[in-house]
């Protein structure tokens, strides 16, 4: 029996936010909206998503003795997370500066603080945290050598979901644990080694060209080792890549106000439909659903609905 649906290991930031009418250029200034402040971080995100669809969430991660830090905190127990994973201290909370234009689309530039100082140690010093929970999600807001260490404390039947954000190059016994690893184009070209997804440059396995079909850079994700593989593709739905084969999943068409936070819910939703018995495309149309909500809404924890919402849509 397990004590958690759903532990996430990773980032919990202070979310600084300003609409623009368009995105500054190089050495350009442009002015925007009122600042506005929220809970964010791919981590604290996917832990407020997972426990307002029901999951039972527990979270581990870094953040300040400060305001920004107590803002996190507060906004995880509404949202029913707990939160005794959460350490405190060791440096300023993480902040991410935001700028959102009228489509929705957003850039984000991230001062890691605490998040930089959530060590291997505090992962094996959670270990309790880690035999009560059937599924770990995580992200790259952390130190890699962080996420290597949850890979190695895993415990036997958990399943391990990862999204690699801000994307890197992996090492295999990462990509070997993942089930699934779930990648945007962007993260996918990275993964690939500089294949260029969409362009069939060469770059993936040793200089070999990659298709230009997500199919195909699906296809090559799973040869490198991950057990299942979901690529995001937007407005175009999504794809999952198994042992069983390649299968879309239908976009679920919405009018975009503000993406911040949008994979993070699909992730949270994704990882507890898993949890609970789905089968991998279940799970990723139902993430779909439960994404195309946010995105309809401002904000990133503040957008996330609950499974009645999702229900209702």
């Amino acid at each position: 029996m397990y004590d958690y649906d759903v532990l996430v290991v990773g980032s919990a930031n202070a979310d600084l936010v300003i609409g623009v009418e368009r995105r500054p250029a190089a050495g350009e200034t442009v002015l925007g909206s009122d600042l506005a402040v929220h809970p964010g971080g791919k981590g604290a995100n996917q832990a407020v998503a997972a426990a307002r669809l029901g999951a039972r969430t527990a979270l581990l991660a870094r953040i300040g003795d400060d305001a920004y830090g107590r803002l996190l905190l507060d906004s995880q127990r509404a949202a029913g997370v707990d939160t005794v994973g959460v350490l405190v201290g060791g440096a300023p909370t993480g902040v991410a500066l935001i700028t959102v234009d009228p489509s929705g689309d957003n850039s984000i530039v991230v001062s890691p603080g605490a998040n930089g100082r959530l060590t291997p140690g505090d992962v094996r010093a959670a270990a309790g945290l880690f035999h009560a929970s059937r599924v770990v999600s995580a992200q790259l807001e952390i130190p890699l050598e962080t996420v290597v260490e949850v890979v190695r404390n895993l415990a036997p039947g958990s399943r391990f979901v990862l999204n690699p954000s801000p994307p890197r190059p992996l090492p295999a016994e990462v990509l070997a644990a993942c089930d699934p690893l779930i990648v945007n184009e962007h993260e996918a070209k990275v993964i690939l080694g500089g294949a260029e997804a969409g362009g069939a440059a060469g770059g993936a396995a040793g200089g070999a060209a990659v298709g230009d079909r997500p199919e195909d850079w699906a296809r090559v994700l799973l040869a490198k080792g991950p057990k299942s593989v979901v690529v995001t593709l937007g407005s175009q739905g999504a794809l999952v890549a198994s042992a069983e084969g390649v299968e879309r999943v239908a976009a679920v068409k919405v009018e975009a106000v503000d993406t911040t936070g949008a994979g993070d819910s699909f992730t949270a939703a994704l990882a507890w439909k898993l949890g609970a018995g789905s089968s991998l495309p279940e799970a990723a149309a139902y993430a779909a659903r439960v994404g195309a909500v946010a995105v309809t809404r401002r904000g990133a924890q503040e957008s996330f609905p609950t499974a009645a919402e999702v229900e209702a849509r």
